[in-house]
């Protein structure tokens, strides 16, 4: 059974945001927004221990107990286990990631990968999320973006640890499926090269979007089809920028970065196209890619989401980017099935 087996449908909800990513949500609106999800028949919804020290999680759990748990597909992630001690949320080192989360919980997080620490983490993610079980597991953060030269040292961690953990829990029917939750592809490169590792699937931010696919291109897409191994796509809008916003990769947008939306922003309004469709329908054309997971901190972007997913785009649009070099001549892209 393939990972879009397991899904409910192509659109989930990414819920970074309401670990108070950037910057402090209200609570009501954090819970608005998970309602207006479920209203715009949404169904799957991915969190973590790391976003906010556990804030997201305990969010979406009040949010979500009063739907029937059987009615929707819910995913979390290991590697970190959040302790009752606090420490100073801005002042963590996040690698290139410091500050993401300055404005949500103190509580200390502590990076580990290990068979104990794995268990640890879903029994907590449990509790916080008030529910009974797990649907997907995936294995945060095991890359170079956090962990710089030692990161190899963790894979290796999470390899002899949760990845047998998981692999169990899976053959014993508590979850469905596991996999990494990574911003990185060499180390799903690497799992899939692993004989004793068989993930379902890697949910994998930022890296195939719009505005910056092609390392995937190179190995991984092909690969994980060929195994079997399908993505969901994080970050969809890259942190934002392709969104409206200001962040590229969890920081503010480098002039370059910045000079290449705005080339996207014309092609889009000579051809009236949305961005965010765009960028939604772009991902979801690579076989390879079971689902999207765009994040939303406010009940009115999920409906924008919802809308950008079925907005017809013209031909004309995806052959100027094309054209334009704006994306990468091995990218499938929509126009192509239908040529198919």
């Amino acid at each position: 059974m393939s990972l879009k087996d397991k899904l409910p449908g192509q659109l989930g909800f990414g819920t970074a945001p309401l670990g108070n990513m950037f910057r402090a949500i209200p609570e009501d609106e954090a819970q608005a927004t998970v309602h207006a999800a479920w209203d715009a028949d949404v169904r799957y919804f991915d969190t973590a221990p790391f976003y906010g020290s556990g804030l997201s999680e305990i969010r979406l759990g009040e949010a979500l107990k009063q739907y029937k748990r059987d009615d929707y597909v819910l995913s979390s992630k290991v590697g970190r286990v959040i302790l009752d001690e606090v420490e100073d949320a801005a002042a963590r080192d996040l690698g290139e990631k410091s500050g993401v989360f300055e404005h949500g919980r103190p509580n200390k997080i502590v990076n580990d990968y290990s068979s104990d620490a794995t268990m640890r983490s879903i029994e907590d993610s449990l509790k916080r999320l008030q529910t009974d079980r797990l649907d997907i597991v995936w294995v945060h953060d095991i890359a170079q973006d956090f962990y710089g030269d030692q990161w190899l040292e963790y894979f290796n961690q999470a390899r002899t640890g949760a990845f047998k953990v998981l692999t169990r829990l899976r053959e014993e029917g508590v979850i469905k499926g596991w996999g990494l939750g990574v911003n990185k592809v060499e180390p799903c490169e690497l799992t899939l090269d692993l004989s004793e590792a068989q993930p379902d699937g890697f949910l994998l931010a930022g890296r195939y979007t719009l505005l910056d696919h092609e390392r995937p291109l190179q190995r991984l897409m092909d690969s994980a089809l060929a195994q079997n191994v399908e993505i969901v796509v994080g970050g969809p809008y890259s942190s934002g920028i392709l969104a409206g916003g200001s962040h590229f990769e969890y920081q503010q947008a480098s002039p370059e970065v910045i000079a290449k939306v705005e080339q996207i922003k014309r092609i889009a309004a000579a051809y009236n196209v949305d961005i965010k469709a765009a960028a939604l329908q772009f991902s979801l054309a690579n076989p390879a890619v079971a689902a999207v997971i765009p994040g939303a901190s406010k009940p009115g972007r999920i409906a924008e989401d919802v809308g950008a997913l079925s907005a017809v785009i013209p031909a004309g649009f995806w052959q100027a980017m094309r054209d334009a070099k704006l994306v990468s001549e091995r990218a499938p892209l929509p126009i192509d099935e239908v040529k198919a």
